[in-house]
């Protein structure tokens, strides 16, 4: 079998699964009790959020662990917004990009249901870039563009927060963030980033983004599912989700899964380490992949942009084709990749992503993802062109059924 679904998750590492052994075995203590066992796994939290906090150019105390870049997108949109909503109530507004993943588009619609803000969305060009211009006339604006007519109801005011998404899961588009970061704090409003598929592949310095919160997620990068980190630089107040015992700084109460934290931290450091050969490595094995198939497939359409996306991803649209049949022929021949998201799997809709990217929905829905891991090999991705070739081909010849 050939995995090319990197984008959905991926492998525990060896090494991260020895790493978090011990806290899952002889060191299990609850790192606020005051005892040995205790201590032991509370100086073991804050090492794990002392390296993750080296990776992202972060203070230790603006970093929370979360269980996933799910919780980490709801928490940094929804808590900001209502902190600064509660701070100054005419910050009624909040902006999203059109190509966010579903963790934040929900939480945007949760705030507009539940608790009155107005959401505007950014548009995206056809390769998935947010249109900066559109942004930062939201920015400044004193009433939303895009408000439904429900909506225009509401009263408007300033931004409470922002996020746009570091690199697209779906079609791989990298954002020009810290571009972004500069509109954003030039009109004095808070940026989120949702950086799930960045990590491992660009840098995560968030001075040099120059966001004020940033999402990652852990088994994107070698460590279990089920755990997360958010950023919040130190000045942003946001309000938590979770209410206890005020673990984390008060931020998410909850006992700390201490084995995780450090399965985290550890994945996070080799990753970074192992970056900067990976990247230009991998790009190649794209940008070879990428050319044959526009190649010796006509028909194919590369979606996203064809420069500014991430190291790992080639995503491509068949017209003429059922993504799903072609998806389940490739994986009668051993080759594992995406019709889309993993979020958004079953559902019979068009990608949103793509339908922000003015795709016409026969053809969204003809689309497939390849996302690779740092160990990709050439041949590989020769074997896996091989079969998407003759599988499309077959799929065509069959009517698109």
């Amino acid at each position: 079998m050939i995995f090319l679904d990197a984008a959905a998750t991926t492998p525990v590492r060896r090494e991260v699964i020895e790493a978090m052994f011990p806290f899952l075995t002889n060191q299990f203590g609850n790192p606020s009790s005051h005892h040995e066992l205790g201590e032991l796994a509370a100086t073991a939290l804050e090492q794990a959020r002392a390296q993750c906090a080296a990776v992202l150019g972060a203070h230790a105390e603006e970093l929370v662990f979360t269980a996933g870049g799910t919780e980490s997108d709801n928490l940094a949109l929804k808590g900001i917004a209502l902190a600064r909503r509660a701070a100054d109530p005419t910050l009624n507004r909040i902006l999203i990009s059109a190509v966010e993943h579903p963790a934040i588009v929900e939480s945007a619609s949760y705030l507009r249901r539940v608790h009155g803000f107005v959401v505007d969305v950014v548009p995206v060009d056809a390769s998935g870039l947010v249109d900066q211009g559109a942004f930062a006339a939201l920015l400044e604006s004193s009433r939303p563009e895009s408000s439904t007519a429900d909506e225009s109801q509401a009263s408007s005011g300033g931004v409470a927060v922002a996020s746009i998404m570091y690199a697209n899961n779906e079609v791989g588009t990298v954002q020009d963030l810290p571009a972004l970061a500069r509109l954003a704090r030039a009109a004095g409003v808070p940026l989120h980033s949702d950086a799930v598929q960045a990590a491992g592949w660009l840098s995560l310095d968030v001075r040099e983004l120059g966001v004020d919160a940033l999402s990652i997620s852990g088994h994107k990068l070698g460590a279990p599912k089920g755990v997360g980190l958010l950023y919040v630089r130190s000045g942003i107040h946001y309000e938590p989700l979770i209410h206890g015992g005020g673990q984390e700084r008060g931020a998410r109460s909850g006992t700390e899964n201490v084995a995780f934290s450090v399965a985290l931290a550890t994945a996070l450091g080799l990753q970074e380490a192992g970056r900067g050969a990976a990247v230009g490595r991998v790009t190649r094995l794209r940008e070879d992949f990428i050319e044959r198939i526009l190649r010796e497939i006509p028909t194919a359409l590369l979606t996203g942009h064809r420069s500014r996306r991430l190291p790992n991803v080639a995503s491509f649209c068949f017209p003429g084709t059922s993504g799903e049949s072609v998806l389940l022929e490739l994986e009668r021949r051993d080759i594992v990749c995406s019709s889309g998201s993993a979020c958004a799997a079953g559902s019979d809709e068009p990608s949103a992503v793509l339908s922000a990217l003015g795709m016409e929905r026969a053809v969204a829905q003809t689309a497939l993802r390849f996302s690779f891991a740092h160990d990709v090999t050439g041949e590989q991705l020769r074997a896996a062109g091989d079969e998407l070739i003759a599988a499309v081909d077959r799929m065509q010849r069959l009517g698109g059924k």
